[in-house]
């Protein structure tokens, strides 16, 4: 079963997918937000795409637990996203997932306009495999 991983942004939606056995998690690429209907649609369209059965969403908690205005937008997308298409869509904590994937571009050696341009995308992956090794 492929599950479809979304680090949502203001700006930027960073997209992941896992293999069919669900094992590992793939980036695919960055989306530039056209707005919450646009970004919606667009993301359905990926979800049939990539044959996708399930979706996670990176929750951007505080580091105590709490959620704050940021939390509270990606909720509504959820929701937005659970009326547009008809898969289970979940949240999964993502604390953390950008630091990890800053680093993980660092090591790569990847200069800072280039991590810029995929930060949103590795994050994604952060999360989807963060969520597949919980699984597994």
């Amino acid at each position: 079963m492929k599950i479809m991983g979304l680090d949502v942004g203001d700006v930027r939606t960073g997209v992941a997918v896992s293999d069919a056995l669900g094992w590992t998690a793939q980036g695919k690429e960055v989306i530039k937000s056209k707005g919450l209907e646009e970004d919606i649609e667009y993301i359905a369209s990926l979800v049939e795409k990539y044959n996708v059965e399930k979706v996670v969403v990176g929750l951007p908690k505080n580091m105590n637990g709490s959620l704050g205005p940021r939390a509270e937008k990606v909720l509504n997308f959820v929701e937005n996203l659970k009326d547009r298409i008809d898969l289970p869509v979940i949240t999964w904590d993502e604390r953390l997932s950008t630091v990890a994937a800053e680093r993980t571009l660092i090591q790569a050696d990847l200069s800072r306009k280039k991590r810029k341009e995929v930060i949103d995308k590795m994050a994604a992956v952060v999360i989807l495999q963060n969520y597949l090794d919980s699984i597994s």
